[in-house]
């Protein structure tokens, strides 16, 4: 009826318009002759000669066509939809029956009249009224007033009917959780007499559902700064279901410590404890929070008051922002309201490595994750020789840590690099030469400038070839070279990437698109001072998952923060690092004689913490009244130690990088430094507001 309808709108305008052309030509010809012609009716009017109706006819011809094809699309569609709808019945009948035989399988006991568990009221009618068929409705009733299992299962297949348009889900009937049918003890009457049901074990039980279908909240990535999101998250809606979604198989944790206080850890059983004793003494695991913190997967959409929960073991290959669902690599699809990409990276490595070929590649550790600290802790135990290629943070932190453990074992520990000292990229070369002498005191070999030409595995040992001809032989390789952010999502989701610094390209609010966050190493974030950056540290990961966090429930705040870094070469060297630190750069340095409390454990005493950002970021620059001692002007260049100082790094006489060397618990006034964005005539006087001088 609505095609005859629409046909109709469509041809009346045109047979009113050619009545009223033949009436306007009908008066003109009266008019210029003289001469009155033969009017005939208007219902008859058509664009014909007058009083013809072979065009009236084709007309009710066409609509007669037009009601008899709606007619017959009607009745097609009815029958069609009627057809649809016997199918899903019989499905849903089908079901039915597998709900009854299941319970009859996982619930082999007999009924004891204290443990009943009885149905809702509401369950009974409603499976009566779906399903016409009477057999199978019988026995849903009988289980659903007797096993809660199966009544979670029929209220599946109830809720199922209202939308067959959408994808189904795996029914909780067919998977049933293997913690909910261990204690159950109740059973179908005719279980009793089945001697089958006596043995269960006969029968395997489906793969439980793991996941929920949609998440509100939905975070990728199981870092640090997943889990500063999601407590944000959290903190500012107490109701929020988090979904966190990581690769590998660990609850979320903190990473500086695989590279620092576990191989100092006197524990035996530290690789899979995981605990640590950090430099003050006190012990705590790497994992932010245990396991009872957490919901499971399954519960998230049922639990009152919200939660987090952690999908381990899980990668998102793919994310539609238009229909606001991701994909898993077993092509399991989840939905989301806001989502937060904090996807970290994954650790560079040498070409040559690459293309050395299998050997080389079993015997090369790229270390980024527990299980990379728990395969190299035990080639250390294993091995003869480790050389890390690497002279920047993460290299000449392992070099320090395992040239500890060297000391109580014959293990040789080589360390390599292209600069001339150890953390030549950052440190200014004197301060760089100073430090490359303290990791070989710790019995490490030191490797300058070299250039790693080609590697090869000959006579059981990986031969390292340099540049300049230099060959070295060593049973394991670590590359410690840097990292490459995590951006495969960036072609499917349609997210920009930046060509300069890597990663995502994220505004002010760290926002990739309007329901899309990026925080963590993946973000290239705008610095409204030192420009646009990207920042690899934990302290960024926990601020800027803190604050991604807020702005996906409605806070809109913008990222001021400086955030920090740090890095210990064993318990008496450590510095702390916030800004541009760039050798390249113009320093200014401004040393004092180091004291007892000058160092990281002494400074771990006095904050209560190891992780050091985790009490800074908190602190402001309560007072920038600077000392009365007169600091001696520095020259760097002529001292041979550097016991503590600062460290600052200069750009158009401007400070925008700040180094503080075994000086700690001094950051925010750091910070407020590089955000006043002012020159200054005296860097010693500014020296002054860090205190070194005080014994």
């Amino acid at each position: 009826m609505w095609t005859c309808k629409t046909t109709w709108k469509k041809l009346a305008p045109l047979a009113r318009t050619c009545s009223t052309l033949c009436r306007q030509n009908a008066r003109r010809t009266v008019l210029n002759s003289d001469r009155r012609l033969p009017m005939v009716t208007q219902a008859h009017m058509s664009s014909g000669t007058p009083g013809s109706g072979g065009d009236n006819n084709l007309y009710y011809l066409l609509v007669g066509a037009t009601c008899i094809a709606g007619g017959f699309y009607a009745y097609r569609t009815i029958k069609g939809d009627q057809e649809r709808y016997n199918e899903r019945m019989n499905e849903i009948a089908s079901r039915a029956n597998k709900v009854a035989e299941q319970a009859e399988t996982y619930l082999p006991e007999e009924p004891r009249g204290d443990e009943a568990v009885e149905t809702p009221e509401e369950t009974s009618p409603e499976v009566t009224a779906e399903e016409p068929e009477g057999p199978p409705v019988e026995l849903e009733a009988e289980i659903a007033e007797e096993a809660p299992v199966a009544d979670l299962a029929l209220e599946e297949v109830v809720e199922m009917p209202c939308a067959p348009t959408q994808s189904e889900p795996s029914p909780v009937a067919e998977s049933p959780p293997a913690e909910t049918a261990e204690p159950q003890t109740t059973t179908v009457t005719e279980s009793a007499a089945d001697p089958a049901t006596d043995e269960p074990t006969n029968v395997p039980p489906p793969a439980p559902v793991e996941f929920p279908s949609h998440a509100p909240y939905l975070l990728i990535g199981g870092g640090t700064a997943s889990f500063a999101a999601a407590r944000s998250i959290r903190a500012r809606d107490p109701g929020a279901r988090v979904l966190i979604i990581t690769d590998e198989p660990d609850l979320p944790y903190m990473r500086p410590p695989l590279s620092k206080e576990l191989w100092f850890s006197d524990d035996p059983g530290v690789v899979d404890t995981l605990r640590f004793k950090q430099w003050n003494g006190k012990e705590r695991s790497i994992y932010f929070q245990p396991p009872s913190f957490y919901v499971s997967p399954q519960d998230l959409e049922k639990v009152e008051n919200g939660g987090v929960a952690v999908l381990t073991g899980k990668k998102v290959v793919h994310m539609d922002v238009r229909g606001n669902k991701v994909t898993l690599s077993d092509n399991t699809e989840i939905s989301y309201d806001k989502c937060l990409i904090a996807t970290g990276g994954v650790p560079r490595n040498l070409q040559v490595i690459e293309r050395a070929g299998e050997e080389v590649t079993k015997r090369t550790t790229l270390f980024r994750k527990v299980e990379d600290f728990k395969a190299l802790n035990k080639v250390s135990r294993d091995t003869k020789s480790i050389t890390i290629i690497g002279g920047g943070f993460l290299g000449s932190e392992l070099a320090c840590a395992l040239g500890r453990r060297s000391a109580d074992s014959d293990l040789e520990v080589i360390q390599m690099f292209p600069e001339k000292g150890n953390m030549g990229k950052v440190l200014p070369e004197y301060l760089s030469n100073w430090t490359t002498a303290k990791v070989r005191s710790e019995g490490v070999r030191v490797i300058t400038e070299a250039l790693v030409k080609g590697v090869s595995f000959k006579d059981g040992k990986v031969e390292i070839k340099l540049k300049d001809g230099r060959v070295v032989k060593t049973d394991h390789i670590v590359a410690a070279v840097g990292l490459e952010p995590s951006v495969e999502l960036a072609k499917s989701a349609g997210l920009e990437v930046d060509s300069d610094f890597g990663g995502y390209r994220v505004n002010a609010e760290l926002q990739a698109r309007s329901n899309i966050w990026v925080a963590g190493d993946a973000a290239c974030f705008y610095d409204i001072r030192l420009g646009r950056r990207r920042v690899e540290h934990h302290d960024h990961a926990v601020v800027s998952g803190r604050l991604a966090g807020e702005n996906m429930t409605g806070a809109n705040k913008p990222y001021w923060h400086q955030s920090m870094f740090w890095s210990d070469l064993g318990p008496d060297v450590g510095y702390e690092a916030i800004g541009i630190v760039d050798s390249s750069l113009p320093t200014v340095g401004v040393f004092a004689k180091a004291t007892a409390k000058d160092t990281p454990k002494a400074a771990t005493e006095k904050s209560g913490t190891g992780i050091r950002s985790e009490s800074e970021t908190e602190g402001t620059a309560s007072s920038t009244a600077t000392s009365s001692t007169p600091a001696p002007p520095p020259e760097p260049q002529q001292k041979d130690d550097y016991g503590k100082g600062v460290i600052f790094y200069l750009r158009d006489k401007v400070v925008v990088g700040i180094v503080l060397w075994n000086v700690f618990n001094r950051m925010p006034i750091a910070r407020k430094i590089i955000k006043d964005g002012e020159e200054h005539a005296d860097l010693n006087e500014v020296a002054k507001l860090f205190n070194i001088h005080e014994d």
